[in-house]
């Protein structure tokens, strides 16, 4: 579709400019504090999860199977919360270990565990010379910070419909033993909502790396996050493996921190038994035990997979009203006119926006200035480099409905004008 404002007469582009800073003034003038920088649950969804809260107290027995609640013991997680974790991933409890509240500090500590002692009885990468690691992108930010931080060299992979560009992918991962791993969001991805299609799936499983030590970091955050009324099918990438004889190639992630409370949910990792054997030597040397009063609590709020369906039905009535404004105000305001495109998510918690080459920081920038804070562009890249300065992560969950929709007002006019200045400049 062509770019409206390429089609204007030079005098034509000077008013449609005029206009639009006219319309920029105004909501400057509004001194407006909204903001869509974070994908965070709304207080509307956490409010969901605080009878929780109550199920525990003095008198509360703190037993749970073989478990105890109130002392050390039980490193892998209570049995409760294992068999939750579980059903949710869908896998083998006795492969799941829960602890602490956070699966990326649990990322965090795997891939610094690989850094400093190794992976499957292979040098520590830190002996290894250059490691480099695989980012599907757009993506996550928080994943491309924990290998930066470490000195791990981040290599974007183009992201498409069905998922990463599985071709890239497999040449690296196949050809270069310095590739120790890769980050992906298999459903509802962060920030583009792609659920990753069966082929994806298998061609992940039937992986032949050059290096013993490179895994698959599979963060199923989103694994229950669909907020239509049909959630999306994802291929079970352990099912897959085992379709494919492939072992000792995946871990898997999850936690409750977009279903109850972000921050004090609860986390999880599965790996293959092998797998599993070392990593749980590898905590052991961290803790004694894990926090287990959250677990309890959690195991005895959302019971099993049922239970967290019915919870997830009740967050879905809240989010998808929210992005079906987006949609709506996206559509209104800018289709038609050539300049942006955006995804369409069925679930998660973003929308993965691009607007005219060089016009995300702009845009980014203009929004600040208006009032409105959204997360930094080039984010959704390692080292916040976007390539072509496309890229704008719009998390519509926190606002409430009547902030969200006058952010996306001033969204629009600030995506027009800077597209609008952008044909003028480079004429």
């Amino acid at each position: 579709m062509a770019n409206v404002f390429e089609d204007m007469a030079p005098e034509e582009l000077d008013r449609t400019i005029v206009e639009l800073e006219r319309q920029a003034d105004e909501v400057r003038a509004r001194h407006l504090r909204l903001d869509m920088a974070r994908g965070k649950p709304s207080p509307e969804q956490t409010a969901l999860s605080k009878p929780m809260l109550d199920l525990i107290g003095s008198t509360t027995e703190l037993v749970d199977g073989d478990g105890v609640v109130d002392n050390y013991g039980s490193p892998d997680g209570l049995p409760s919360a294992r068999a939750l974790a579980a059903e949710i991933l869908g896998v083998d409890a006795e492969n799941v270990l829960v602890n602490g509240s956070s699966s990326l500090s649990l990322m965090h500590a795997l891939v610094t565990s690989g850094f400093t002692n190794g992976v499957a009885g292979n040098k520590p990468w830190y002996q290894q010379g250059k490691v480099k690691w695989l980012c599907p992108a757009p993506g996550y930010d928080r994943h491309f910070g924990i290998t930066a931080h470490l000195g791990i060299e981040n290599v974007p992979v183009p992201m498409g419909e069905e998922g990463p560009d599985m071709d890239m992918v497999q040449r690296l991962v196949e050809s270069d033993p310095s590739v120790k791993g890769i980050w992906c969001v298999p459903k509802y991805s962060n920030p583009t909502g792609v659920v990753y299609s069966d082929r994806v799936v298998r061609r992940f499983a039937m992986l032949k790396p050059a290096a013993p030590d490179f895994r698959v970091y599979w963060d199923n955050a989103y694994v229950v996050h669909g907020f239509m009324d049909e959630e999306d099918p994802l291929l079970n990438i352990f099912d897959a493996l085992e379709e494919a004889g492939t072992t000792d190639l995946v871990y898997e992630f999850g936690s409750t921190a977009k279903v109850t409370f972000p921050g004090s949910g609860i986390a999880f990792v599965t790996a293959s038994p092998q797998d599993m054997a070392e990593i749980r030597k590898s905590f052991q040397v961290a803790r004694v035990s894990p926090e287990k009063f959250s677990q309890f609590a959690h195991a005895r709020y959302l019971k099993d997979l049922d239970g967290v369906r019915a919870h997830m039905r009740r967050h879905a009535a809240i989010v998808r009203p929210r992005f079906e404004l987006v949609e709506s105000k996206l559509s209104e305001g800018l289709g038609g006119l050539g300049v942006a495109t955006w995804t369409h998510p069925r679930g998660g918690y973003f929308v993965s926006f691009e607007g005219p080459e060089g016009s995300a920081r702009r845009i980014v920038k203009l929004m600040a200035d208006l009032g409105v804070k959204l997360t930094s562009a080039g984010a959704t890249w390692p080292y916040g480099r976007d390539p072509k300065d496309t890229n704008i992560r719009i998390a519509p969950t926190y606002p409430s409905l009547e902030e969200l929709g006058a952010a996306l007002d001033v969204f629009v006019v600030a995506v027009k004008l800077v597209s609008a200045k952008l044909v003028r400049e480079q004429r």
